[in-house]
């Protein structure tokens, strides 16, 4: 997407060879023009798979997973850091590595939102590592859910969590991969 990159490259903040912060537009405060148009690519891209839910872990994902699920016409469901007291039933339980946070986060979703009849779309801001993606197709498998696909706004291909997912047969589509962070310069793949 050339307006993403077009943002990166104008606000993003290489943090190191490893972190790109785009908070002004992503994932703290956010460009809701930019999401839309996130949302429409990511439904074109998927409208062949008949996706009833799409899933997400919050916080930072919720905005390209709801524009997406929005063009599609379907739920966003989004897997929750903390079980609040208001998850009284049962719920599906995956333990997360959060790359950019250096912390394991434990994320649970409600039974009775996913079920074996969903075909979900996984959707999230960065893939870097791959531990988020992984921790939310554990739930889809405990749901027996149809994993449709995952979609990521921000692949840091210099890592290794989108080889290893698409190695697994897993379909992954990012709307723009990073190749290089180094010497704080921003190099797309």
């Amino acid at each position: 997407m050339k307006r993403l990159k077009e943002k990166i490259l104008k606000e993003g903040l290489v943090l190191s060879e490893d972190i790109l912060k785009v908070d002004n537009f992503l994932n703290h405060q956010i460009d809701p023009v930019l999401m839309q148009e996130i949302g429409q690519e990511f439904a074109k891209q998927f409208q062949q798979e008949s996706v009833s839910k799409v899933l997400t872990i919050e916080s930072s994902g919720i905005a390209p997973a709801l524009m997406t699920a929005l063009e599609l016409g379907v739920p966003v469901v989004f897997a929750r850091k903390k079980k609040s007291l208001t998850l009284t039933d049962s719920f599906y339980e995956s333990k997360i590595f959060s790359f950019t946070k250096q912390e394991i986060n434990t994320v649970v979703v409600s039974k009775k939102l996913l079920t074996n009849e969903d075909r979900v779309l996984i959707i999230d801001d960065f893939l870097a590592n791959g531990q988020a993606a992984e921790g939310l197709i554990e739930v889809v498998k405990m749901a027996g859910a149809h994993l449709s696909g995952v979609g990521i706004v921000i692949e840091k291909a210099f890592q290794n969590g989108g080889a290893r997912l698409r190695q697994a047969g897993i379909r992954v589509e990012s709307l723009v991969e990073i190749a290089s962070l180094a010497n704080g310069q921003i190099t797309f793949k």
